[in-house]
């Protein structure tokens, strides 16, 4: 049995996940929000799955606690303090003797866009997307087994369609939907040799421009 815990476990991508990983028997999940009223019904109330209120930051016993006996973590976080919440994740997995963490972030946060999109997606982002960049400095510069996910802009569509950049690499595309975003990154749980050291920029094929469509 694959043990996860899920940080900022309401989320709209972490929902979506935690859908897909019940679909597999292996799987048990920690659930850990600051609100957990706002979990999905569907979801919190399964033998599978266990829900935990806490903040990763202001909460670390609770936090390192939840990471008992967990084989990976994935975080779903965001705010103006994600530094911080970095932070205190990995000194909570250094303390529960853990290495795997998947790390959500946003396209941009090395100036990577080429042209008019990157010029909007700063410029929309604005001090948002200094936060991500700090949180991710503070996951690559620990010893952990990270992963880390730059989307594009989210979409709604029900449709799995994705490519993949690494770091490096100029970002493609303008936008992606939530549904690939969680399908891709539910793979890296259930195979969690991929990926490691890596940021991983993701978003659909054939979406280049000059902002996402939606906008």
């Amino acid at each position: 049995m694959k043990k996860v815990l899920i940080l900022g476990a309401s989320g709209s991508i972490a929902t979506l996940i935690e859908r897909q990983l019940l679909d597999n028997p292996e799987i048990q999940m920690t659930l850990l929000a600051r609100h957990p009223e706002r979990l999905a019904a569907d979801i919190h109330q399964d033998s599978r799955v266990k829900v935990v209120m806490a903040d990763v930051v202001k909460d670390q016993a609770q936090l390192v606690a939840a990471m008992q006996g967990q084989d990976l973590i994935y975080a779903n976080l965001y705010g103006a303090n994600l530094k911080q919440q970095a932070q205190h994740v990995i000194a909570a997995m250094d303390t529960a003797n853990l290495s795997r963490l998947i790390w959500i972030s946003a396209n941009g946060i090395y100036n990577e866009i080429p042209g008019k999109y990157g010029r909007w997606n700063a410029e929309m982002l604005g001090s948002t997307l200094d936060a991500y960049a700090a949180g991710a400095k503070v996951v690559e510069s620990s010893h952990l087994d990270y992963t880390i996910i730059r989307p594009a802009w989210f979409s709604d569509k029900n449709t799995v369609s994705y490519e993949l950049t690494q770091k490096g690499q100029a970002f493609k595309g303008t936008e992606v939907s939530r549904q690939s975003v969680a399908t891709y990154i539910s793979s890296l749980i259930l195979d969690p040799d991929q990926g490691i050291k890596q940021s991983i920029g993701i978003s659909e094929p054939n979406t280049a421009g000059a902002k996402p469509s939606f906008y």
